[in-house]
This record gives structure tokens, C-alpha cells and sequence, in this order.
């Protein structure tokens, strides 16, 4: 078994995109419907530039989650995201931005999230020590509608204003 643990942050300018070192796009969608109250994972599929596979997570909110990845056909990937992705597939690309010891990973989205850039870092363990860059802003890891599942659900673009803080 596999365990992420991340935790995720605001960005408070555009300094980091001089630092990126890698793009790709990505686009995203959940096969699931999380506001079952007995579903107990998110499986989405996810189309990584050339490469698709399918996840699971568990739907802990949180620094660290069960998570499974299996890389599946291309096409296969594209034809599922067509039809049977249960809300409007995600996409985003995102940037590597190397800080010390840490890949960051940045994700600026489009579509119905145009205008949210997350920025994330994977850990070892959850009390594990790391340099939080000058353009790193708020911490949302405990903030479920920064999930890519719950933007799925409910887009940044739909937000009030006192969400979006």
C-alpha cells in the first residue's frame, strides 16, 4: 500500500514560474460520486501528458492518504474521461519547481477553475522538516475545497469571494 503525504499551499505572486523546470498538462476526472456517504475513496483518471492512469485515494482530508496508481492505455484513458467522468474533467498544467531537498509541484488550472494555482509538496513522513519558499502563501492542506475532487464538484469559478480567501 502506498501513502501520500503532502501538504498544500497558496501562492502569494508568480515568482516561482521563473523557477519551473518542467510542464505538463494535465486533464482529470472522477468516476465517483464522493457525496455517497458509504464511498470511502475517490478513483479518478488522469491523462499526464502521453501517459494515463487510473487512482485511488482514500478520502481522508489531511497530510497523508491511501493512494493507488495504475497506469492504463492512453486511449483508454481518453475514452473513459469522455464517458464517465461524473462531473466536468479537470485540467491544469503543472510545474516543477525544485526548493532545496523538494520538488514542489504547481498546478495552475483552467476551465472552471481558471484562476487557482495550488502549489504542492510531497514528504517522507508528516513531521518531516522542509523549506517553505517566499512565494508559498497560505497552507490549505486541511481545506477539503481545495481537493481536486471537491473542484470537480464545486469549481473555483463558482466560489464566493469569501471562499476564494
Amino acid at each position: 500500500m502506498a501513502r501520500e503525504i503532502e501538504r498544500k499551499f497558496l501562492l502569494k505572486n508568480q515568482e516561482w514560474k521563473a523557477l519551473a523546470h518542467q510542464k505538463t498538462h494535465f486533464a482529470q476526472g472522477y468516476l465517483n460520486d464522493i457525496s455517497d456517504k458509504n464511498a470511502k475513496s475517490s478513483v479518478r483518471v488522469r491523462i499526464e501528458g502521453d501517459k494515463a492512469n487510473m487512482n485511488i485515494k482514500s478520502l481522508e482530508i489531511g497530510l497523508s492518504r491511501d493512494e493507488y496508481e495504475y497506469e492504463i492505455p492512453l486511449e483508454e484513458g481518453r475514452k473513459i474521461l469522455a464517458t464517465l467522468a461524473t462531473g466536468p474533467v479537470i485540467e491544469k498544467d503543472r510545474y516543477l519547481v525544485k526548493v532545496d531537498t523538494h520538488i514542489w509541484e504547481i498546478d495552475e488550472f483552467f476551465g472552471d477553475n481558471q484562476g487557482l494555482v495550488i502549489a504542492e509538496v510531497e514528504m517522507q513522513s508528516e513531521d518531516e522538516e522542509f523549506e517553505i519558499p517566499s512565494w508559498a502563501g497560505r497552507e490549505v492542506t486541511e481545506e477539503v475545497r481545495f481537493y481536486n475532487i471537491s473542484l470537480s464538484k464545486h469549481p473555483f469559478n463558482s466560489w464566493t469571494e469569501n471562499e476564494k480567501q
